[in-house]
């Protein structure tokens, strides 16, 4: 461990970027959980069906970041870092994927027992929902997440410094230097 590690400037650094990617990742999922809770409450709403579950996505995405940041923290998908970006990203989408469903699994079965009604109870509540939803959720889940991790390959290749500067500067050149 290096000094600026242990120091207190080097632990506030980490603790700051731990917040800023914790809140980024929370925006991306959060757009778009909405804009998926927005698609069904307007496709129910031409048939006359009430959808008022508006919060859920934000806890979910609240949830979710951290559940990243968590596979991050473990090292999750990390096996074909020295591969093609194409395959990283697709690697790191399908782990995360399966991440994410066996969190929720987990989370459900949780629900269940603190509900009382037992560990099948919360598998039993996602059974509930059909193989068609769960389908729908894993494909949701999967193609949200393959812009999410290529943007993080690029940064991981190219640094973020270089991703952001590239995005929210104006007018800057790929091959300038930073």
């Amino acid at each position: 461990m290096n000094s600026e590690q242990s120091s207190p400037i080097g632990w506030k650094h980490k603790i700051i970027e731990e917040v800023i990617e914790y809140w980024i990742i929370f925006g991306y999922i959060a757009l778009v959980l909405v804009a998926f809770t927005w698609y069904r409450r307007l496709i129910l709403a031409q048939y006359h069906i009430e959808y008022t579950e508006y919060w859920f996505p934000l806890i979910e995405a609240a949830v979710l970041a951290k559940v990243i940041m968590v596979g991050d923290w473990l090292g999750l998908g990390r096996g074909l870092q020295h591969k093609p970006l194409v395959l990283s990203t697709l690697y790191k989408t399908f782990v995360f994927t399966l991440w994410v469903a066996l969190f929720t699994l987990i989370e459900k079965t949780v629900r269940g027992l603190i509900h009382g009604h037992g560990v099948m109870g919360g598998i039993d509540e996602m059974a509930s929902k059909g193989p068609y939803e769960l389908l729908s959720w894993c494909i949701v889940a999967f193609l949200t997440f393959i812009p999410f991790f290529g943007f993080r390959e690029l940064g991981r290749v190219l640094g973020m410094k270089r991703i952001r500067a590239l995005f929210w500067k104006q007018s800057i050149s790929a091959q300038a230097p930073l």
